[in-house]
């Protein structure tokens, strides 16, 4: 089970993230575009995600992944349970999220690649 302080690690560690707290929520953002979200409970994370994948990820695994309440399903969102994920799978969702709001220049050098 993951928690609220192994998102935070991560999301120190990568450039142009600012931490704020809306309504109870701990979101992390680039820039205002939120691409990780915990709940008051701390028991569910919101992330960034392509819609056209979200329903198959979550018809996938259910018991691991939600769909956004409605009024989110015009975002690309998808929700995740904490306790049934690791820190590994934890650090390519909130990583992948991240890479969603970033320009190329940004990312490409997390990845060790170089820009081109």
């Amino acid at each position: 089970m993951v928690t609220l302080e192994d998102v935070r690690a991560i999301t120190r560690t990568l450039p142009r993230t600012e931490e704020a707290l809306v309504r109870d929520y701990v979101k992390f953002r680039v820039r205002g575009i939120v691409y990780a979200s915990v709940s008051p409970d701390e028991t569910i994370m919101g992330f960034g995600f392509p819609k056209e994948e979200r329903a198959d990820l979550v018809a996938a695994e259910p018991d691991k992944f939600l769909l956004p309440r409605e009024s989110d399903l015009r975002f690309h969102w998808v929700q995740v349970r904490l306790a049934v994920i690791d820190e590994q799978e934890l650090y390519e969702l909130v990583t992948e999220a991240w890479r969603m709001c970033v320009p190329k220049k940004v990312w490409l050098p997390r990845l060790g690649l170089a820009a081109g």
